[in-house]
């Protein structure tokens, strides 16, 4: 028998239908959603929530992220984030550790901050049923974002005469020294952040490529793709057992158009060579990307996508009135829980502006809330459950035993981690 709950969403579902019939709505688009909502509900598949989103670097990965932020939270799932001294990543580039992680946000459902990835790791503090999913950007358009983004952080791009890509490509190893600090930025960046050697040398990458492209995709249930980027959200949801609605999304820490570099075809061909394990990486995991698609149905898919785009303009005009607030840059963006982060002087990453008091729907608010700021929120949030739980926890304990003292779990571990290195923000 089916739950007051269930009844209750189909009743819904078939009320909306019968209004859009009256006025004349979307038709064939509410009754595929009323399709796909009855099919989950009598399924009876529980969603998938414990989960590792390697979040790589200018590859959209901050967009994906925001829908793992917002998923958590509609779910009450603790999120992993950083200890203090790491600020928003884990102390990226070091190799990531448990170490890393605050004492308060474990243990963890989900992580999806910035690391450098070690499977051992993660194994340390997720379980065994956890899926990874990672997301790869197309070369050529990745390494010119990288360089314009860290172009007053990385070494090997600040020397290059008047920042230019062009000098850089001509001669990189004129300006790349491999074991300086910020070097990952501009040498093989997917490769190192999947815990891989982004300086192999040029005979041994094809083997070395072929070899660490099975390696990830053994451990890897997901490589999302960002030039498909809503047919891999698809094939997410699917993986995850996840609602069309649990991947609604807005995009995330956008240049200003005139910060991007048209590249050439002779560029492009260079950035491949130069970045050349990420080339074989991305190509590999693009032709596994529509293997996974076709297998699914590109029918369905294609359906599916227009049914996220179509919920996604319903979502828009819910949210923000019809259209999605305009585009600042942070100097103009008037509240500071939306500012996004700037790298340099040198490029402009925008956000969506709103007045403080003019959100009603915090949901909304949180669609557009850049990732340092949603970082710290979470942190807040967990923080205060984690006291609360512990405090409990601790007048039970000592009502049972009132001579033992309970020592706080987490002081050793923050104590040690002050010592941890601080490495610039790279929000994507």
């Amino acid at each position: 028998m089916m739950s007051q709950k269930k009844i209750f969403l189909i009743l819904v579902a078939f009320s909306t239908v019968s209004l859009l019939l009256h006025q004349g709505g979307h038709l064939s688009w509410t009754m595929e959603v009323l399709r796909l909502t009855y099919s989950s509900i009598n399924s009876q598949t529980v969603k998938h929530s414990n989960i590792v989103f390697l979040k790589t670097h200018k590859t959209a990965s901050s967009t994906v992220q925001n829908i793992f932020f917002r998923f958590a939270e509609r779910n009450n799932l603790t999120v992993a984030l950083p200890v203090t001294p790491c600020d928003h990543q884990f102390c990226y580039p070091r190799i990531f550790s448990k170490h890393f992680v605050h004492p308060y946000t474990m243990p963890p459902n989900i992580v999806t901050s910035h690391m450098r990835f070690s499977h051992s790791e993660l194994k340390r503090i997720m379980p065994n049923n956890t899926f990874y999913i990672t997301i790869l950007r197309e070369p050529g358009a990745m390494f010119e974002s990288l360089f314009s983004y860290y172009n007053q952080y990385c070494d090997s791009f600040k020397r290059v005469p008047n920042g230019s890509l062009e000098a850089f490509l001509e001669k990189p190893w004129a300006y790349y020294h491999p074991e300086e600090k910020d070097s990952m930025y501009a040498r093989n960046t997917l490769t190192f952040d999947l815990g891989g050697d982004k300086d192999k040398p040029y005979k041994e990458v094809p083997t070395y490529a072929k070899r660490f492209a099975a390696e990830v995709e053994n451990v890897f249930s997901l490589v999302m793709i960002a030039e498909h980027f809503d047919e891999s959200l698809i094939l997410m949801r699917h993986l995850l057992s996840w609602d069309l609605e649990d991947v609604l999304y807005i995009k995330q820490n956008m240049r200003m158009p005139l910060s991007r570099s048209n590249l050439s075809e002779a560029q492009l061909n260079k950035i491949r060579e130069w970045n050349s394990i990420d080339a074989v990486l991305y190509d590999h995991f693009n032709v596994s990307l529509w293997r996974q698609l076709k297998e699914l149905g590109l029918a369905c898919v294609a359906r599916e996508v227009k049914l996220l785009r179509h919920a996604q303009e319903e979502m828009v005009r819910g949210c923000y009135g019809g259209r999605l607030p305009p585009l600042r840059s942070a100097a103009e963006i008037t509240n500071k829980d939306l500012r996004p982060w700037q790298p340099s002087s040198k490029v402009t990453i925008v956000g969506y502006d709103l007045p403080e008091s003019g959100m009603s729907q915090d949901k909304c608010l949180k669609m557009i809330m850049p990732e340092v700021q949603y970082t710290k929120r979470l942190l807040h949030t967990q923080m205060l459950h984690y006291r609360n739980k512990y405090f409990l926890n601790t007048i039970k304990h000592n009502t049972k035993n009132p001579s033992s003292q309970q020592q706080h779990p987490s002081r050793s571990i923050l104590v040690r981690s002050t010592t941890l290195r601080k490495s610039p923000r790279a929000s994507v």
